[in-house]
Parts: structure tokens; sequence; C-alpha cells
């Protein structure tokens, strides 16, 4: 006769709300699993966070939402779609990015989500060389992404080795042909003769928190992922925090807010429940110790490294060092009316640029605020025909500038009058590029504010950047941490493990999280490669599915949300 501790279900408890701690919450409550989240503040999200400014929601995180694919297999995972649980609208205008003090007049330049109608735009805005040019950029960043999603990407634990096999010799020619070491701004400036197209695709290595200078060449694939689609969703990016809330309730798992993890408890060497204490405002009260079989580690990995859930969890993250971090940031959430007759108009997702883009990293890497940053505006209340559903009213707005990592240094948090200073410059730059702000509400965050919210990181919103020099190219992409911690019973997701930073990786990591711990239930083997199979684009390469990897699928969940 079977004991009662063998017929009970395998408890978890998963640390933080963000989006990789949400979805392998739900994927795992949706196999049954006693799951249990708990978060430090008082929402989901984490840093797809929306602020209170003026009374109105701004999204003050991710404003994008690509990569669907993955949403709709998590969501048919959990018995339902994304269809039937959040309203998207496709863009068709990705960007528009302005150019002032080039030494020609001012100029603009839109990117689509058709590649066709892109390369007609930038025919008209650099000549018909550069349209030919961009139409073999995208091509290459096509092949690249179909190189790397399934042996990198959907991997749990992706190796060099591993990955040589899965390529073969074409694959393997294709990334050698990059360069072995080769940068992002250096593949640019081998595709494109426009100093401004340059800098608008090396924008890209941004999103993981890189300067284009030193992030890997690979980053090319960036396009690729915008081009096969940008959603915007009702209700911001916020919503998907929430929904995904929702559904892992519905399905079972117990969601705790206001729950602080001071430490992650081991027993014999292995992962065995967590220590909570209330962090809400009403006070802290006694702790208290959540037993589980395994926990999943939704925070930044650097925290692990740093003790900060128990000096016997170092060993289960490496080391980042202050200058091996990702960019951090200053944002406005604003309410603000804006002036933009000159400039044609604000679209949904807007970019501002100085001449002189190697000063602004320049700059970061001594540890300063951009004396001439580049200005990303999210103008929330606008669609494609620059049209705002705020009418009259103040719009939703979020301005942002690269910043260095340096909120936990003293010194390095920056006073009051370097924030303003870098607002200033910033205001100065849409003026002149004929968008002009006015201001009514805003909330600041500056990297000193983002430490506190993800602590260890120093403000860092991408986990380890790309600045190892000595390593370089492409095989950085190894150097995050994986699905499986090295201490038994403890798994890791988030931005910065495995796959790496963005609002798609960070739920693939969840997905990753589940597949790995749900595998390792089923066999004691660590050695087993876990792979996500599946998806639903078109363009993607599809992996062969593991041997033995447990599906998380629609039949193991089908209860739906009421």
């Amino acid at each position: 006769m079977r004991s009662p501790e063998s017929l009970r279900k395998p408890r978890v408890v998963v640390v933080g709300a963000g989006v990789g701690g949400l979805v392998a919450a739900l994927l795992l409550a949706c196999r049954g699993l006693d799951v249990t989240l708990v978060e430090r503040a008082g929402a989901p999200g984490g840093k797809m966070r929306a602020l209170d400014v003026g009374g109105r929601p701004v999204d003050s995180g991710p404003t994008v939402f690509t990569m669907r694919w993955i949403f709709d297999q998590i969501f048919a995972a959990a018995g339902t779609s994304v269809e039937r649980e959040l309203a998207l609208t496709p863009l068709s205008v990705l960007a528009r990015h302005h150019w002032a003090d080039t030494g020609q007049p001012r100029s603009s330049l839109d990117l689509f989500a058709d590649r066709a109608r892109s390369a007609e735009a930038i025919g008209d805005f650099a000549g018909a060389a550069e349209a030919h040019r961009f139409l073999r950029f995208c091509s290459e960043a096509e092949r690249i992404y179909r190189l790397l999603e399934a042996p990198y990407i959907r991997s749990a634990r992706p190796t060099f080795w591993q990955m040589v096999g899965d390529l073969g010799p074409r694959g393997l020619a294709t990334l050698a042909a990059l360069g072995p070491f080769a940068t992002l701004w250096r593949r640019l400036s081998q595709h494109f003769a426009d100093p401004r197209l340059r800098q608008l695709f090396g924008r890209y290595a941004t999103y993981c928190g890189a300067s284009p200078w030193s992030a890997p060449a690979t980053l090319l694939l960036v396009a690729q992922v915008e081009m096969a689609g940008v959603w915007t969703v009702d209700g911001g990016m916020h919503a998907v925090a929430r929904k995904l809330a929702q559904l892992a309730q519905a399905r079972g798992a117990r969601l705790r807010f206001n729950c602080e993890v001071e430490e992650i408890v081991l027993r014999d060497g292995r992962a065995a429940g967590v220590r909570v204490r209330d962090a809400s405002a009403a006070g802290r009260g006694d702790a208290q110790t959540l037993a589980a079989d395994a926990v999943v580690f939704n925070g930044d990995a650097g925290a692990l490294a740093a003790g900060l859930l128990g000096p016997a969890l170092r060993p289960a993250a490496a080391p980042i060092a202050p200058d091996e971090r990702s960019l951090s940031a200053v944002t406005w959430s604003l309410l603000a009316h804006a002036d933009t007759a000159p400039a044609g108009g604000l679209v949904r997702h807007n970019v501002f640029f100085h001449p002189d883009y190697a000063a602004e990293f320049d700059d970061i890497a001594h540890g300063r605020l951009p004396r001439a940053g580049t200005v990303y505006l999210c103008a929330q209340d606008r669609d494609d025909d620059a049209r705002s559903a705020a009418g009259q009213a103040p719009e939703r707005l979020l301005m942002l500038v690269n910043a260095p990592a340096t909120g936990d240094a003293t010194g390095g948090a920056f006073d009051t009058s370097e924030i303003e200073q870098c607002e200033r410059t910033s205001a100065a730059l849409m003026a002149r590029c004929g968008v002009q702000l006015t201001p009514v509400a805003r909330q600041i965050t500056t990297p000193r504010e983002f430490h506190r919210l993800f602590p260890a990181t120093g403000g860092a919103l991408y986990g380890r950047g790309f600045s190892d020099r000595l390593t370089g190219g492409w095989m950085t992409l190894f150097k995050r941490g994986a699905a499986a911690s090295p201490i038994p019973g403890l798994y890791l997701a988030g931005g910065s493990v495995h796959p790496g930073p963005g609002v798609p990786m960070a739920a693939m990591s969840g997905q990753l999280a589940a597949a790995t711990l749900l595998a390792h239930l089923d066999s004691t083997s660590r050695s087993r490669r876990v792979v996500i199979s599946g998806g639903t684009s078109t363009f993607l390469m599809m992996p062969r599915p593991p041997r033995s990897t447990p599906a998380v699928s629609s039949a193991a969940c089908s209860r739906r949300t009421t």
C-alpha cells in the first residue's frame, strides 16, 4: 500500500511574479502540481509594471509585444487562447525614427512590419542602394534566427558542442561568416553605408541591455523578431501579467503578494522551501517557512550569487561583476500634452537620435549619464496614423534614456541636478526633431530605484551584459545560467538567465523551468536535455522533440476561466 506521502502532489514554490515566474506557476499548476507563487510587490508583473501617474496607468516597463507564438503556446497549454484572453492589435508601423543635427535637413524614417514597405521607405530616405542592402540584411537576420531558434533559444541547457551538432556544417558556416568575434556594429557597417541606418539597427543591442560595439553580431536576429509582428495590448503590457496571474489562480496556483522571501531553505543540499515574511505596509509579521519539493527562482540571478537568499545559495548562479552588467535606464512616466505637428506626429514607438552614437555608450561605460543620449518615447494612446485616443486630454507617455547600472555605487546613483540635465537634453533633442512635450504629471525612475526594486543588480535591467571582450562574439550566448541550477531542486527563470531578456524570452524561460522541473520529477537523471517544441509561427524552424521531454499540453489543463 502506498504511503500518504507518496500520494501527495509535488509542492513547488515559485519566487517572483515577473512573466517568467507567472508562466512557470501556470504551467506547473496545469500539470497538477501544488504551486504557491510568492511576490514581494503588491501586484504581478515584475519589470512589466504600470505606474499610476495623475490617476492613470502608464506602462513603465516593457512596451513591445512580440513573438506572439510563445504566448499562443502558453495559453494553449492552459486550455485557452490568446484571442480569448487578450485584446491585441497588430502594428503596421514598428517605430518612427528621428534625427537632428546631422548636417542634413531634419529627417525621419518609419520602419514597417511589411518588409517591402520598409525597403521603399529606406529607398526614399537613403537611396536605392541602401534599400537593396536592407533586403540583404533582412535575409541574413532571418537565417540567423532560423539557425538559433531551435538549438539555442528553445533548449533549457544549451552548450556549445550541442549547438554545433544541431547546426550542422551549413549552419556553422553561416555563423562563421559573421566572424567568431564580430560585434553587431561591425556587421552593420558591412551592411549599410548610411550611418543613420547603422545607428537605427544598432539600437537592437540595447534590447538586450548592451552596446552595439560589444554585442555579438547574432543580435541581427532581433530584426526578424520585429518584422514577424509587433502588437499592442488593450490595457497595456501589464494586462499580460494580470491575465497570466488570473489563469494561474484559476488552474489551482496560490498567489501571495506582499510576501518577501528572506531565504531559500536547503535540506541536505537540496532546495526544500522558502522562508517568507509579510512585506505589506501594515507591518512585518513573523517569518514562516513554506516547505517545497522544488523551488523556481524568478528573480535576478545576481541576487543568488550575492547570497541575498542565503549564503549557501551562492553556487546557484555565477556572480556578475559591475562591469559585466547590462544597461540600466532613467525613465519618465508621463501625462503630457504633445505638440507634434512639425514632426508629422507620434506613433506608438518613437526614437530620437543624436548623430554621435558612440559617445552615448562611451559615457555609459565611464559611469556617466549620456550627455547626448538616444531617447525612446512610447506614446501609449497613439495608433499607426499618429492619432491619439486621449483626444484633448494629456497623453500617456514613457520616455527612456539608457544609463549605467550604478544604482548601488557610492556617488553613482546620480543627483537631482544630473537627472534634470538629462531631462532637459532629451527634451531639447525631441524639440529639434519637431516634438515638444508639456508634462502635467510624471514619475521618474533611476538606476537607484531599479536597484531597490531588483536587488543585487545595480539597476541593470537585462541581467548579464555583453561587455567581456575576452570571450566576445556569439560565444557569449553561453554565459547565462540555465533552467536547472547546480543546486538540486532549484530552478531558474527570468530575463537574467537563458534564453535572455525581454518579455517573450522571459516567458520562454518560465516554460523551460517548468519543463525541466517536470523532467526531473519523471527521472533522477540531471543530464536530460529539455527542449521546448511546437510554436505556431510559419517562419520558424521546428526542433525535433526530445524523446522524453514531458509535454505541457492543453489536454493537461482543460479548465477555462470564467
